[in-house]
């Protein structure tokens, strides 16, 4: 929006509406009213209307995503957190236990492990991830329920006394092929880390490198657990399989949700 700022026009909501919908927003009157809702003067409002306009994922023009009713501070260039991905988080919720130890894998935002923290009691709860934007995102978001936050690949960075005490492992690795991020709508594949996107030439890179090492860090009885597409579950259950865990699949159509919880046997 390029008047001043302090036009009374520019913060109504049918001007703001209007604006979003001329840039292409197909949710147009549902932004604005976050919009709205969020910005705390009228030179936001023009800033932020703005950012979106040019094309920024509304997260990042908000400063937060809502995630399973909490709402999340998101950074520029941070993972957005999925909806589709709050099945994985009820999923771990019906598995684990009040005061489980709970890891979160290329953690992002530190939405999974947030998430999980306020849907059981006493848990206790660590995440890492490899960029530290995304880092700095999380620790505002873990430390608000009681977690650490470590940055770092993979398990590297965690404490070693978790070796073997893991209760549930929530890795939301990124799995989409090489060749296809370049097909991902320009508010992920322009605004977001590739880090958190590309997960190698069949998007199952990083997920190999998770389960290779997983059976180490879970307690008996542990789980993995971990979003995939449909087309890639098949070959993500043989890699799970091939590694000593226990595989399940679990859908959910409505969200096109593909999750699989890969469970360390309790004997053996």
């Amino acid at each position: 929006m390029s008047a001043s700022p302090s036009s009374p026009s520019l913060i109504s909501f049918s001007a703001v509406a209007a604006t979003l919908r001329t840039a292409g927003c197909v949710f147009a009157e549902d932004e604005a009213r976050l919009i709205l809702a969020t910005a705390r003067n009228p030179a936001e409002i023009d800033t932020m209307v703005d950012r979106r306009a040019a094309g920024l994922p509304l997260e990042h023009v908000l400063g937060w995503a809502e995630f399973r009713g909490l709402r999340i501070s998101v950074d520029p260039g941070v993972f957005v957190p999925r909806r589709r991905t709050e099945f994985l988080v009820e999923r771990a919720a019906a598995l684990a236990r009040p005061g489980a130890v709970v890891v979160d894998l290329c953690c992002g935002s530190g939405a999974l492990g947030a998430a999980l923290a306020v849907a059981l009691e006493g848990v206790e709860l660590y995440a890492t991830d490899i960029d530290p934007a995304a880092v700095r995102c999380a620790r505002r978001n873990v430390a608000a329920v009681g977690g650490r936050v470590h940055e770092g690949d993979l398990y590297e960075p965690l404490p070693a006394t978790l070796r073997g005490r893991v209760d549930v492992l929530l890795a939301n690795v990124p799995y989409v092929p090489t060749e296809e991020v370049g097909l991902l709508p320009p508010e992920a594949r322009v605004h977001e880390a590739r880090v958190a996107l590309d997960g190698g030439a069949d998007g199952l890179d990083v997920l190999r490198r998770v389960t290779a090492a997983a059976a180490g860090w879970l307690a008996p009885g542990g789980c993995l657990l971990f979003e995939t597409s449909e087309r890639q579950a098949p070959a993500a259950v043989e890699i799970v399989t091939r590694d000593g865990l226990l595989p399940t699949v679990a859908e959910c159509e409505e969200r096109e949700a593909t999750v699989v919880v890969a469970t360390r046997p309790a004997h053996g």
